[in-house]
């Protein structure tokens, strides 16, 4: 009887199986991971050469340099930090509106559903590709060599940054379009400008304002930089103040900067929440 009652199968085993959540496989994985991570951030700690004493001493060096910051001197805004300032905001302006005429035809041109020829995609992918991937302060450069110092500089660098971010938010907008619209207007033999402007525009239209909006209020961000190397904005005068260890003048620069950046930031949600 008790042989019999040992064959039994339990009907409760599969239930006791111990359960894992991840594989032997999965687990030499993630720790491989893990161990890169850890080695690529020692090989990183290790080539920048960080000397412990300054690391040390800087908590001490950024009090002093905060005292010395302050009060700020509000008598030096106007005239030179206002129109820098000002310089700033229009260099942020032009170098948006120049990286849009320059950003639509490339969008269309990479957006597969409206140009279809592959080596024409690749292209303009690949433009769109090398403006992010250089930073704006190396366009700076580049057209400070061209142009000289000046707003000129400023805002082809901003819209050659420009115009990888705007070309690919817009060309991906135009890609995920409804296909019925266009295609009834070719179909009804309306011409390649109608499509666009009937068809394609009109659903486009939402995320191209957006696009606008937010890569004004980066561009109003970065062109407040681009002054340290030569390129106009307040810049200019942040680094004249810093090289002459003006830092009461720093404050106000800073503080003006930190001002206008809110108020854009303001401006761009309130438009942007009464066009979409």
């Amino acid at each position: 009887m008790s042989a019999t009652a040992e064959a039994v199968p339990d009907p409760l085993r599969p239930l006791r199986r111990e359960w894992q959540r991840l594989t032997p496989r999965q687990r030499i994985g993630r720790w491989a991971v893990w161990l890169l991570v850890v080695a690529a951030l020692v090989w990183a700690v290790r080539s920048i050469d960080i000397i412990p004493e300054f690391l040390a001493d800087a908590p001490e060096q950024m009090a002093d340099l905060l005292v010395r910051m302050w009060p700020p001197d509000l008598a030096h805004y106007y005239p030179s930090v206002h129109a820098a300032l000002v310089e700033t905001l229009h260099i942020a302006t032009l170098g948006t509106i120049l990286s849009f005429l320059l950003a639509v035809p490339v969008a269309l041109l990479a957006a597969r559903n409206v140009c279809r020829v592959p080596a024409l995609n690749g292209l303009a992918q690949l433009v769109l590709v090398s403006s992010r991937s250089v930073n704006s302060l190396v366009w700076a450069l580049i057209f400070v060599a061209v142009f000289g110092p000046g707003a000129a500089a400023g805002t082809f660098a901003i819209a050659f940054r420009s115009v990888g971010f705007v070309g690919k938010l817009l060309a991906e907008a135009i890609e995920e379009t409804s296909p019925g619209p266009p295609e009834a207007l070719r179909a009804a033999g309306a011409p390649w400008g109608s499509v666009m402007l009937k068809g394609i525009w009109p659903q486009v239209q939402p995320a191209f304002w957006g696009v606008a909006l937010f890569r004004w209020d980066i561009n109003v961000r970065e062109s407040a930089v681009l002054g340290l190397v030569g390129a106009g904005g307040i810049g200019v005068v942040l680094d004249d103040a810093i090289n002459f260890f003006h830092w009461d003048r720093v404050a106000t620069v800073l503080l003006a900067i930190l001002a206008v950046v809110v108020i854009a930031e303001i401006l761009v949600t309130r438009i942007r929440a009464r066009l979409i």
